[in-house]
């Protein structure tokens, strides 16, 4: 017979193997140490499910396309290796700015420091904005110093933030992904196409991501200049193919090439979760990641 002090643990045991989806599974927190929140999920997805025969030739380093409904893994190529993520590592610091509760509505001053190695910016130094905003700035136009900008907000120095950024995916067990800052430009930033899928997921767990990353364009107001507006626009364009964008995010330096990540929906609710890294062209990315949808879309009824 169990005695009394075993029954809580056994009983957390018994509640992570019941808690569980057809294509996510829940941790709780154990007495041997924090997991994950009984509220985060963990995505598994299946590789054994990828379909024989002709595939899309695309022109890219990697690429990985999943079925979102049921973790069914289309396609994959080299979607296990290594690569600068640009970019897309923006996700995961929206995930962290999220995690930390703060007032969106506060401002955060553009510095000289978060101007560094960001000359295309429209955000100028001694502009202030809303975080809310700056989200915007950095998920939509991708703006550098918008996500500096925020890492400073939330954890008053960038270095103390990517440690954050590294411990959010520590917790998620994403092993092959690692950041040394916020932005995307430094190239040692690194995922890989199966990750990513996976960082999109999980950015989509969050609903102000989800919308943000879904949006077209929007204003920002620049609170310190009087009648200062900036339109931002995304500059993931599937957000114009006839899929509904439900996500995603777009990456460039020349250590990474062209990337995109992007959650799409056809006009039968069914959802794909798209990642092409590497790819040699601006425009090409976005030809390659819609031939990449529509042959998956297709083998969704084969």
């Amino acid at each position: 017979m169990l005695e009394r002090k075993q029954l809580p643990k056994l009983l957390l045991l018994l509640a992570a193997f019941v808690f569980f989806s057809a294509n996510t599974v829940y941790f709780l927190e154990t007495p041997d140490g924090p997991l994950l929140a009984a509220s985060d999920p963990t995505y598994h997805f299946e590789f054994d499910s990828i379909p024989k025969g002709k595939k899309p030739y695309l022109n890219l380093k990697s690429a990985i396309l999943v079925n979102y409904d049921n973790g069914e893994v289309l396609y994959a190529k080299n979607a296990d290796v290594k690569r600068s993520v640009a970019s897309i590592t923006k996700l995961v610091t929206a995930m962290v700015i999220l995690d930390q509760g703060l007032d969106l509505s506060t401002t955060q001053t553009i510095s000289r420091e978060d101007a560094r190695r960001s000359s295309k910016s429209r955000l100028r130094v001694g502009y202030e904005l809303s975080l809310e905003d700056l989200l915007y700035a950095a998920l939509l136009n991708s703006d550098n110093r918008a996500a500096r900008a925020l890492a400073r907000a939330a954890c008053g120095s960038i270095e103390d933030f990517v440690r954050e950024m590294n411990f959010k995916m520590k917790q998620l067990g994403l092993k092959n992904t690692v950041f040394y800052e916020p932005t995307g430009l430094d190239a040692r930033n690194v995922s890989t196409a199966h990750e990513v899928a996976k960082i999109l997921h999980y950015a989509y767990d969050y609903e102000l991501i989800a919308r943000l990353t879904s949006t077209k364009s929007q204003r920002c107001d620049v609170i310190n200049r009087k009648n200062k507006h900036l339109q931002m626009a995304n500059t993931n364009l599937i957000i114009h193919s006839k899929y509904k964008v439900l996500s995603g995010k777009t990456g460039y330096i020349r250590a990474a090439d062209y990337c995109l990540t992007t959650l799409v929906e056809n006009d039968k609710g069914e959802r794909l979760t798209c990642v092409v890294l590497g790819v040699p062209g601006d425009r090409l990315r976005f030809r390659e990641a819609r031939k990449l949808v529509d042959w998956g879309f297709g083998k969704i009824h084969s």
